[in-house]
């Protein structure tokens, strides 16, 4: 059976009881074993902060809350490089990746909240048709259409099974609720697809898998699905039709990495060798921090082994006036250069939407 994650509480907002979809949420929550469900009278999410920092931390990873998405959330925002636009499904991860992205841009206890106005956050792709400027009406990648990403602040396969959001949204797409011309992507750390296969997606999702090097996947993320299951559901995805991708994230000049990448992307190539009319890309991601994510990553994994030191990093400064600490300039430019001939001697065709 596929790793996935049950949650031990389960709170429903009163505004979010009022909506269709949360019956079905609810159904699979309950399907699921869960107990502990409570209907809140109101619409905040109280008490989950009280404690110290590590029962905080694991009260909230412990925690589904399904609510309304608020207007804010329901605005499809742009998402370079991956797509044109960004549409929530859900906000938080139940993963426990001791180099979160999420880490940095989610303020609050780490729960995850289904939204439950699915209609509202769907409607976006139909409102946003034709207006990017990642792929749509672009010569490198205008086949995909006007393309929308489901995982920038969640994992939606990773909750699938407690939601039901992912399918419908597939689903929709796929039968063309949305005009002919829209597509879907979404990247996951979890095996659970095979409830995905049969659906109408008339390869309009790309479904990627984020894989690692073995020593970075097996001791940093914690709570996923192990790579080769993952590497197994891609290959499943893809021989049901769907255009498939690899996210290579959060890559690490671990000892012997090149070795190790050499054996992931080995694997992937056996994987997906004998799979007819493959679409496949990739996408790789090297590993940063900021100041305020190494804070709250080692609040809540104080013993890590991850590598945050800021004297063997570069400093990035980004449009918002941030900085980002990134791997100095003679280490990327090596894994780099690295990772084009690996990815064109392994994976031809397959091309390398951006490195980053």
């Amino acid at each position: 059976m596929p790793r996935q994650w049950i949650p031990r509480h389960v709170l429903v907002t009163a505004a979010a009881a009022e909506q269709p979809h949360t019956a079905e949420m609810l159904r699979r929550i309950e399907a699921a074993g869960v107990t502990d469900i409570r209907m809140l009278a109101g619409n905040r999410l109280t008490g989950l902060a009280e404690g110290s920092e590590r029962e905080v931390y694991a009260r909230a990873k412990a925690t589904l809350a399904l609510v309304v998405a608020p207007p804010s959330a329901i605005r499809p925002q742009p998402i370079p490089p991956s797509a044109d636009w960004r549409i929530d499904l859900a906000k938080g991860c139940p993963a426990h990746c001791q180099y979160c992205y999420l880490a940095g841009s989610l303020t609050g206890p780490p729960i995850t909240r289904a939204y439950a106005n699915l209609d509202d956050v769907l409607a976006g792709i139909g409102t946003h048709a034709g207006r990017g400027a990642v792929t749509s009406g672009t010569e490198e990648r205008g086949h995909e259409g006007t393309t929308y990403e489901l995982s920038c602040y969640t994992d939606p396969l990773g909750i699938e099974h407690l939601t039901g959001s992912l399918a419908e949204a597939v689903r929709r797409v796929g039968t063309g609720a949305y005009g002919d011309d829209v597509s879907l992507r979404f990247t996951t750390k979890f095996e659970a697809v095979d409830d995905l296969l049969a659906l109408p997606h008339a390869r309009r999702t790309r479904m990627r898998v984020s894989v690692n090097a073995e020593e970075v996947a097996g001791r940093f993320e914690g709570g996923t699905s192990p790579v080769p299951a993952r590497i197994g559901a891609l290959r499943r995805a893809a021989l049901a039709g769907y255009r498939v991708g690899l996210t290579i994230a959060p890559v690490m000049p671990v000892e012997g990495w090149q070795e190790q990448y050499a054996a992931l992307l080995d694997s992937v190539a056996g994987a997906l060798a004998d799979v007819p009319d493959l679409d496949l890309t990739t996408e790789v991601i090297t590993h940063r921090f900021t100041p305020g994510s190494k804070e709250v990553l080692l609040g809540w994994y104080p013993r890590t082994r991850l590598e945050m030191d800021e004297s063997v990093r570069a400093a990035k400064r980004t449009k918002f006036g941030g900085v980002k600490h990134v791997y100095p300039r003679e280490t990327m430019t090596a894994m780099r250069a690295w990772f084009t001939e690996a990815l064109e001697a392994r994976l031809p065709g397959a091309p390398l939407l951006y490195w980053t």
